[in-house]
């Protein structure tokens, strides 16, 4: 009787502990690999956001233009730009800055002139 506690006792343990096991393997890959570096999807954010940050710096240093009005996001050389401007010319003229960016693949230009007022 004694012997059929101590293994019922065992095979629980066992029963436990290699899906446990398994979980923590599974979690750890998806962390970064066995060096400790980032996973792709995070090194891709971080390449996303110095891109979107480039592209906002050459529209801020192109003359006249006007950049506070303006969000840019990019994914994977994607860039979308959206917001508004001033003026019509403005609009293509942040495509073109934006095509002219190192690393910029495509440009999508959803800017829109600001009219003014709260309302």
């Amino acid at each position: 009787m004694k012997t059929v506690k101590v293994l019922s006792a065992l095979c629980l343990t066992a029963a436990m502990a290699i899906p446990m096991y398994s979980y923590a393997q599974a979690s750890d890959a998806m962390s970064g690999d066995a060096s400790g570096a980032p996973t792709s999807k995070k090194a891709a954010t971080k390449a996303d956001r110095a891109l979107a940050r480039s592209v906002r710096r050459a529209l801020g240093k192109t003359q006249g233009f006007d950049v506070s009005g303006v969000f840019v996001k990019a994914r994977s050389g994607a860039v979308t730009l959206s917001g508004t401007v001033k003026s019509g010319d403005q609009i293509q003229q942040a495509g073109q800055v934006a095509q002219g960016v190192s690393g910029v693949t495509s440009v999508t230009n959803k800017l829109s002139l600001f009219h003014g007022g709260n309302g």
